[in-house]
């Protein structure tokens, strides 16, 4: 019975070892850069850590098919390195010899890349499935429409040219009234106010007083009176 046993794990160890080597169909090469993601706090990969990639990844193929029965001894790796790389497989769970079409161990991961990411503190750059493409996260979308975004910044310069308008009036008309108050000050004083025609000054008469044309006074200055 033993013997029985034994010949049995071999087999299954000869086929495991078949199923799962570099370019084998349906197999996926991993690449890990833990210390480039981590630096001082980066952990060292060993057996708990492939347990644990074996555990999310048989986590991915059951939560992708509600009706999968993948158990952690499905997952087999392989050629395992020091830097960190390793092959991996997924074998069928009711025949155990053959592995799970590669299509649908890539769905499965693309499903779950985050999960599988956060499980083991890195990101796609630092987590890398050779032969699955990374998946882009949804892009965020703001709690606040664009439209309404837009809409508002049109009214707010729409105010605020009113406002300037309304205050630009004021002002011009302060001014002339100021202007205004001024000649009548200088009218009612007698004083002399210079007003400008064609881009010309030019005196005013002086309404009190008068003035007095130089031709007029150089002619009475030659005769005398008798």
């Amino acid at each position: 019975m033993l013997r029985v046993l034994l010949l049995t794990l071999s087999v299954v160890a000869i086929a495991h070892a078949e199923l799962c080597k570099p370019d084998a169909q349906n197999a996926f090469k991993v690449r890990l850069s833990i210390k480039t993601a981590l630096g001082d706090n980066a952990y060292a990969w060993d057996a708990n850590e492939e347990y644990l990639f074996k555990a999310m990844v048989a986590f991915a193929m059951r939560r992708y098919s509600s009706k999968s029965t993948t158990q952690i001894s499905n997952v087999l790796l392989c050629n395992v390195t020091d830097r960190v790389s390793f092959w991996f497989v997924v074998t069928d769970s009711s025949k155990n010899v053959t592995t799970v079409p590669g299509s649908e161990v890539e769905a499965a991961i693309r499903m779950n890349r985050n999960r599988i990411n956060s499980a083991f503190l890195l990101s796609d750059k630092t987590l890398q499935f050779l032969k699955i493409t990374s998946t882009l996260s949804p892009p965020v979308e703001p709690s606040t429409p664009v439209w309404l975004i837009v809409f508002g910044v049109v009214l707010c310069l729409i105010v605020a040219g009113i406002v300037f308008l309304i205050v630009a009036g004021i002002q011009q008309r302060k001014k002339k009234n100021n202007e205004s108050t001024e000649r009548e000050n200088l009218e009612e004083k007698g004083e002399v106010a210079v007003t400008v025609e064609n881009g010309i000054p030019c005196e005013t008469l002086d309404l009190k007083a008068g003035h007095i044309n130089g031709v007029f006074a150089a002619d009475d200055e030659r005769f005398t009176s008798l």
